[in-house]
C-alpha cells in the first residue's frame, strides 16, 4: 500500500503494539495503554515489553519478533537509542503505520539529525505513514483511538487539530474539554519527519467526520505541497491556522526594499491568501473561529440584523459591523410591519431592533421568527444585557429554538457574567457560540462570510506571457560565469527586453560624444546614469543626472558621473553611461519586486515608492504564480491605491500596464530559480503606460 492509504491505518487500526509498555502508572508506555483502553479501543492492542507479562490486564509480547505480521500502527515510547532497531524490527512485520513518541532526534542536535534521517529512509522506502519523533501521539474519536500520552480524553465532533507543539496540543485539549468542544482527529505532528501538515491536508480532505480543520505551525518545510493541498482543502472545509514566529528577527539580510521588507511571515500570510487557509491572530481567536465554523452555517452575504434589549450595546455592535466588511441589513417595510403587531410602540423597530429593557423571552422569540425570514438578513447578533426583568435562560432556550428552524447563523451576545453565565452555557453547549462581548462575535461572522465568498470565487487562471527564455538565459548565464550574483540596469535591460517589458528608449554611451548622440536620437531631456556591473546603488556614487535639457548638459553629465563614479569605486569597471528618455507627464513610481522564498519560493511586492515603500512601508505581497486577480488584488490592497486611482481631478493610472508587469515578472521568478532578488524601482506610470524605468537582478552564488 500506498504512504495515503498508509494514513488511514494511523486513525483506524485494526492492530495496536506498544513498544515499551509499561506496568508503573506515570510512565508513557503505561499512558499510552491506558490511553487506549479508557477510549474503548475495539481492536487488538499489544503491549511489547521483553521483562514484563501482564499490563492493565493484557498479555504481553516479548519481543516485535513474535508480533503478527501486517501490523496495522505501532507506538514507540522506548529511549531513544533503542528507536531505530525497534523500526527495524517493525518493517520486518510489515507495520503499516508508527507513532514515534520518544524525543532526542533533530531538535537536539547533529546525532539526533543524522538518526531522524534514517528513519525518514526507511519510512520512505517501505511507505510507512510515521508521526513524530518528539511527539505527543495522536487521537481519532470516532475510532475510540488514543494512541497518546495526553491527560484526558475529547468528546466527539467534527474539528480536526494537528499541530506542531505538543505543549500546545494539552492547551487545546484542556481548552475543549473545558468548553465541550468535540473532535474528530487531535494530532500531535512532532518534528514532521515523514508525516507533515500537507499530509495531514490531504486525509482530512476526504474524511467524513472532520467539517473544520484547525492548525498550529511553526514552519512549512514543503511550501510547494502545503499550497498545492491547501487550495483543494479549503474549497470544501475551513481550514483555520496559528502561525507562530511573526516577527523579522530572523530575517536575512538583503540587498534590495524587497529583500529587507519580504520576511517570513509576509510569506506564510500570502500563501494563506492564495490558497483560502484562515489565518487566526491568537489562540482567542482559534477559538472563536472554531466554535462559529463547526456549529454555524456559513453566511450568504454581508448583511447582519443586530436584536438587543439595550440601546448602547447595540450601537456599539453597530460602530463595530460598520468597521468590518459587513453591513447593518436594512429591514423590509414587511418586516417592520410585522414587527409592529407585537412589539411595544417605544421600541426600535429598525436595524438594530432594540427591544426595550423589559423584554421578556417571548419577545425576543418572536423578533426572532421574524427578522430570519427578511431576504436582507444574513446573519444575526442577539443582545441581552442582565436588566431586573430580563429572562435569561427563557430566553436562551427561545434562541436554541429559533436557531433549529433557519439556516442562517445566529450569534449571541450575553453580557454580563453572574447571571448570564448559566445561559452563556447553556447556548454553547446547544451549538450557538456566546460571548460576552460583542467585536469578537461580529469577527467570526465576518470571517465566515470572507470565506463563503472564497467558496464561491472560481480557480484563478495564469495568462500566458510572450517571452525569448534563451534570450534572458544567456544574460544571466553570462553573469554568472564572471562569479557575479547581481546584474545591475545596463546588463539586466536585454532581461527586460526579452520579456517585452516596456522600458525607456535607452542607450549606452561609452564617450561624451556617444551620449550626446544619444540623447539627440532620444529627443532632450535626458537622464544620464552610471553604467557599472560593480554599481548597483547609483545614488551611493552620485550617479544620475535627471532633466538634461541640451548637448553640454549631457556632456557635462557624463564627465562628472564618470568622473565621481571612479573616485568613489576605483575597483568598478566603468562602461560608460546609460543614456535614457526622460519620464512620461504626470508619472506616479511605483515599486515591483520579489524575493524567493525558502518555502514557498517568489514572493512578489508591490507598493508606491519614494516614502511610501521605505518609511510608511505601504506594501503588498502574493506568491507567485500571479494570474489577473491576484495582481488587481496587490494593487488595490495597499493605503495608497487611491492616490492611483485619482484624486482632485488626476486621471487614473494605466492599471492594466502594472498589471502586466506584475504578471510578467512572476513569470521571470519562476522561469529562473537562480533569480533571488529583483526589483523594478520605479516603475513610472501614467494614465496611459507604465515603464520600467530601472532594474536590479540577484543571483544566486
Amino acid at each position: 500500500m500506498s504512504l495515503k492509504d498508509n494514513i488511514h491505518a494511523l486513525f483506524a487500526p485494526k492492530t495496536v503494539a506498544v513498544i515499551g509498555a509499561s506496568s508503573a502508572p506515570g510512565k508513557v508506555g503505561h499512558t499510552v495503554v491506558a490511553n487506549m483502553q479508557e477510549a474503548g479501543y475495539p481492536g487488538t492492542l499489544i503491549p511489547v515489553n521483553p521483562k514484563a507479562d501482564v499490563i492493565l490486564g493484557l498479555p504481553v509480547t516479548k519481543n516485535i519478533d513474535d508480533l503478527p505480521e501486517g501490523l496495522d500502527m505501532a507506538v514507540i515510547v522506548v529511549p531513544v537509542a533503542a528507536v531505530l532497531p525497534a523500526m527495524e524490527a517493525l518493517i520486518k512485520r510489515k507495520v503499516r503505520s508508527v507513532i514515534i513518541i520518544t524525543a532526542g532526534f533533530k531538535e537536539v542536535g547533529k546525532e539526533g539529525y543524522v538518526l531522524e534521517q534514517r528513519l525518514i529512509e526507511l519510512c520512505t522506502e517501505h511507505e510507512i505513514a510515521m508521526v513524530g519523533p518528539n511527539c505527543l501521539g495522536l487521537i481519532s474519536t470516532q475510532d475510540h483511538n488514543n494512541a497518546s500520552f495526553a491527560a484526558g480524553y475529547p468528546a466527539e465532533g467534527s474539528i480536526a487539530f494537528f499541530s506542531q507543539s505538543g505543549a500546545l496540543c494539552t492547551a487545546i485539549l484542556d481548552w475543549a474539554l473545558g468548553e465541550n468542544i468535540g473532535f474528530s482527529k487531535f494530532v500531535s505532528l512532532g518534528n514532521k519527519a515523514v508525516i507533515n501538515e500537507a499530509n495531514m491536508l490531504e486525509y482530512l480532505r476526504t474524511d467524513p467526520n472532520t467539517s473544520v480543520i484547525l492548525g498550529y505551525i511553526e514552519n512549512v518545510e514543503h511550501g510547494a505541497d502545503f499550497i498545492e493541498q491547501a487550495a483543494k482543502v479549503t474549497r470544501e472545509k475551513p481550514v483555520i491556522m496559528i502561525k507562530s514566529g511573526t516577527t523579522a528577527a530572523g530575517a536575512k539580510a538583503a540587498s534590495s526594499h524587497t529583500g529587507a521588507i519580504a520576511g517570513s511571515d509576509q510569506a506564510y500570510s500570502a500563501a494563506f491568501r492564495k490558497t483560502g487557509v484562515i489565518r487566526a491572530a491568537d489562540m482567542a481567536t482559534l477559538f472563536d473561529l472554531a466554535q462559529a465554523f463547526s456549529t454555524q452555517p456559513l453566511p450568504e452575504g454581508p448583511g447582519l440584523c443586530i436584536v438587543t434589549n439595550s440601546g448602547g450595546p447595540g450601537i456599539l455592535a453597530a460602530d463595530a459591523t460598520e468597521k468590518s466588511s459587513l453591513n447593518m441589513a436594512r429591514l423590509s417595510n414587511s418586516t417592520i410591519d410585522r414587527l409592529k403587531e407585537f412589539l411595544p410602540p417605544y421600541a426600535s423597530l429598525y436595524n438594530p431592533v432594540d427591544l426595550i429593557g423589559d423584554a421578556p423571552a417571548e419577545r425576543y422569540r418572536k423578533t426572532l421568527e421574524v427578522v430570519v425570514e427578511d431576504p436582507q438578513v444574513h446573519s444575526i447578533l442577539v443582545l441581552l444585557t442582565p436588566t431586573a426583568s430580563a429572562e435569561i435562560m427563557e430566553t436562551a432556550e427561545a434562541i436554541i429554538d429559533v436557531a433549529k428552524t433557519t439556516k442562517k447563523p445566529i450569534f449571541v451576545n450575553y453580557m454580563g457574567g453572574m447571571r448570564t453565565r448559566p445561559g452563556q452555557k447553556r447556548l454553547t453547549e446547544a451549538g450557538i457560540p456566546c460571548s460576552i462581548y460583542p467585536e469578537p462575535l461580529i469577527a467570526s461572522i465576518e470571517t465566515m462570510y470572507t470565506y463563503y465568498l472564497w467558496r464561491q470565487t472560481p480557480a484563478q487562471e495564469y495568462p500566458v506571457v510572450k517571452r525569448n527564455r534563451q534570450k534572458a538565459r544567456l544574460v544571466i548565464n553570462d553573469a554568472r560565469s564572471k562569479g557575479a550574483t547581481e546584474i545591475v540596469e545596463f546588463q539586466a535591460q536585454e532581461v527586460l527586453r526579452a520579456y517585452n517589458l516596456p522600458t525607456p528608449n535607452t542607450a549606452l554611451a561609452r564617450s561624451s560624444d556617444e551620449a550626446v548622440a544619444a540623447a539627440e536620437k532620444i529627443g532632450f531631456p535626458v537622464v544620464l546614469k552610471i553604467a557599472s556591473p560593480q554599481i548597483s546603488h547609483k545614488s551611493d556614487v552620485g550617479g544620475v543626472k535627471v532633466n538634461l535639457s541640451d548637448a553640454e548638459a549631457v556632456r557635462n553629465a557624463f564627465f562628472d558621473i564618470t568622473a565621481r563614479a571612479q573616485r568613489m569605486r576605483p575597483e568598478a569597471y566603468i562602461a560608460g553611461c546609460l543614456v535614457q528618455e526622460m519620464a512620461p507627464k504626470g508619472c506616479k513610481e511605483i515599486i515591483i519586486g520579489f524575493k524567493r522564498d525558502d518555502q514557498f519560493g517568489p514572493l512578489l511586492m508591490f507598493g508606491l515608492g519614494g516614502i511610501y515603500v521605505e518609511i510608511l512601508k505601504d506594501i503588498a505581497f502574493r506568491l507567485a504564480p500571479l494570474g489577473r486577480d491576484d495582481a488587481k488584488g496587490i494593487i488595490r490592497e495597499i493605503k495608497s491605491y487611491m492616490l492611483l486611482k485619482g484624486v482632485r481631478g488626476e486621471q487614473p493610472v494605466n492599471f492594466q500596464a502594472i498589471e502586466d508587469i506584475l504578471i510578467t515578472m512572476s513569470e521571470l521568478a519562476l522561469d529562473f530559480p537562480e533569480i533571488l532578488e529583483a526589483e523594478f524601482n520605479p516603475v513610472l506610470v501614467n494614465s496611459e503606460k507604465a515603464v520600467v524605468a530601472d532594474v536590479r537582478i540577484t543571483l544566486s552564488a
